[in-house]
Protein backbone atom coordinates (compact mmCIF):
# COMPACT_ATOMS: atom_id res chain seq x y z
CA UNK A 1 0.00 0.00 0.00
CA UNK A 2 1.28 3.45 -1.01
CA UNK A 3 0.92 6.46 1.30
CA UNK A 4 2.12 10.01 0.86
CA UNK A 5 3.45 12.12 3.60
CA UNK A 6 2.62 15.85 3.80
CA UNK A 7 6.07 17.01 2.74
CA UNK A 8 5.86 15.00 -0.49
CA UNK A 9 2.54 16.60 -1.37
CA UNK A 10 3.79 20.11 -0.77
CA UNK A 11 6.79 19.64 -3.05
CA UNK A 12 4.65 18.45 -5.96
CA UNK A 13 2.17 21.34 -5.92
CA UNK A 14 2.55 23.43 -9.06
CA UNK A 15 2.85 27.10 -8.30
CA UNK A 16 0.52 29.31 -10.37
CA UNK A 17 2.22 31.48 -12.92
CA UNK A 18 1.52 35.15 -13.24
CA UNK A 19 -0.46 36.35 -16.21
CA UNK A 20 1.68 37.63 -18.99
CA UNK A 21 1.04 41.09 -20.38
CA UNK A 22 1.48 41.56 -24.11
CA UNK A 23 2.20 44.88 -25.76
CA UNK A 24 -0.13 46.28 -28.41
CA UNK A 25 2.60 45.82 -31.00
CA UNK A 26 3.02 42.15 -30.11
CA UNK A 27 -0.74 41.56 -30.27
CA UNK A 28 -1.00 43.35 -33.62
CA UNK A 29 1.87 41.29 -35.02
CA UNK A 30 0.34 37.99 -33.85
CA UNK A 31 -3.11 39.00 -35.15
CA UNK A 32 -1.70 39.98 -38.56
CA UNK A 33 0.10 36.65 -38.79
CA UNK A 34 -3.04 34.71 -37.82
CA UNK A 35 -5.21 36.60 -40.32
CA UNK A 36 -3.07 35.63 -43.30
CA UNK A 37 -4.81 33.36 -45.80
CA UNK A 38 -4.18 29.61 -45.42
CA UNK A 39 -2.53 30.04 -42.01
CA UNK A 40 -3.57 28.04 -38.99
CA UNK A 41 -4.31 30.08 -35.88
CA UNK A 42 -3.04 27.17 -33.79
CA UNK A 43 0.29 27.21 -35.67
CA UNK A 44 0.65 30.96 -35.17
CA UNK A 45 -0.20 30.55 -31.49
CA UNK A 46 2.50 27.91 -31.11
CA UNK A 47 5.01 30.11 -32.87
CA UNK A 48 4.29 33.08 -30.58
CA UNK A 49 3.92 30.81 -27.52
CA UNK A 50 0.29 31.83 -26.96
CA UNK A 51 -2.86 29.96 -26.12
CA UNK A 52 -4.73 29.28 -29.38
CA UNK A 53 -8.11 30.22 -27.87
CA UNK A 54 -6.75 33.56 -26.68
CA UNK A 55 -5.28 34.31 -30.12
CA UNK A 56 -8.57 33.27 -31.71
CA UNK A 57 -10.42 35.77 -29.49
CA UNK A 58 -7.94 38.52 -30.43
CA UNK A 59 -8.49 37.76 -34.12
CA UNK A 60 -12.28 37.75 -33.70
CA UNK A 61 -12.16 41.11 -31.92
CA UNK A 62 -9.97 42.56 -34.69
CA UNK A 63 -12.32 41.23 -37.39
CA UNK A 64 -15.22 42.88 -35.57
CA UNK A 65 -13.36 46.21 -35.47
CA UNK A 66 -12.48 45.91 -39.16
CA UNK A 67 -16.10 45.16 -40.08
CA UNK A 68 -17.34 48.13 -38.04
CA UNK A 69 -14.80 50.43 -39.70
CA UNK A 70 -15.82 49.19 -43.16
CA UNK A 71 -19.49 49.77 -42.31
CA UNK A 72 -18.74 53.31 -41.12
CA UNK A 73 -16.87 54.06 -44.33
CA UNK A 74 -19.62 52.63 -46.54
CA UNK A 75 -22.33 54.52 -44.65
CA UNK A 76 -20.45 57.80 -44.65
CA UNK A 77 -22.24 60.48 -46.59
CA UNK A 78 -20.36 61.81 -49.58
CA UNK A 79 -18.94 65.24 -49.14
CA UNK A 80 -21.61 67.79 -49.91
CA UNK A 81 -20.91 70.24 -52.66
CA UNK A 82 -22.89 73.36 -53.13
CA UNK A 83 -24.64 73.47 -56.48
CA UNK A 84 -26.22 76.83 -57.28
CA UNK A 85 -29.55 76.63 -59.09
CA UNK A 86 -30.85 79.19 -61.51
CA UNK A 87 -34.57 79.59 -60.92
CA UNK A 88 -36.88 80.77 -63.65
CA UNK A 89 -39.28 83.65 -63.03
CA UNK A 90 -42.46 81.46 -62.79
CA UNK A 91 -40.84 79.33 -60.08
CA UNK A 92 -40.05 82.45 -58.05
CA UNK A 93 -43.62 83.69 -58.24
CA UNK A 94 -45.04 80.34 -57.13
CA UNK A 95 -42.57 79.91 -54.24
CA UNK A 96 -43.30 83.16 -52.46
CA UNK A 97 -40.89 85.74 -51.09
CA UNK A 98 -38.65 83.62 -48.91
CA UNK A 99 -36.31 80.64 -49.09
CA UNK A 100 -37.22 77.74 -46.83
CA UNK A 101 -34.51 75.26 -45.77
CA UNK A 102 -35.45 72.29 -43.58
CA UNK A 103 -32.81 69.97 -42.10
CA UNK A 104 -33.68 66.77 -40.23
CA UNK A 105 -31.35 64.74 -38.04
CA UNK A 106 -33.00 61.98 -36.05
CA UNK A 107 -35.99 63.43 -34.23
CA UNK A 108 -34.73 67.03 -34.47
CA UNK A 109 -35.80 69.33 -37.30
CA UNK A 110 -34.33 72.74 -38.02
CA UNK A 111 -36.16 75.14 -40.34
CA UNK A 112 -34.46 78.24 -41.73
CA UNK A 113 -36.38 80.98 -43.55
CA UNK A 114 -34.38 83.42 -45.63
CA UNK A 115 -35.66 86.40 -47.62
CA UNK A 116 -35.58 85.85 -51.38
CA UNK A 117 -33.98 89.26 -51.82
CA UNK A 118 -30.84 87.94 -50.06
CA UNK A 119 -30.58 84.62 -51.94
CA UNK A 120 -26.85 85.02 -52.58
CA UNK A 121 -26.26 85.51 -48.82
CA UNK A 122 -28.31 82.39 -48.16
CA UNK A 123 -26.18 80.47 -50.66
CA UNK A 124 -22.97 81.58 -48.89
CA UNK A 125 -24.37 80.69 -45.47
CA UNK A 126 -25.56 77.27 -46.66
CA UNK A 127 -22.23 76.56 -48.33
CA UNK A 128 -20.38 77.35 -45.10
CA UNK A 129 -22.83 75.34 -43.00
CA UNK A 130 -22.43 72.24 -45.17
CA UNK A 131 -18.67 72.14 -44.60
Amino acid sequence: MYTMDETGVMQEVVQPTRRRRHSKEFKAQAIRAAMQPNVSIAAVALHYRLNANMLRSWVAAQEELDAAEAARKSMGAPSAEFVPLQLEAPALAAGGTEILIEVRRGAATVTVRWPMSAASDCALWLQGWLR
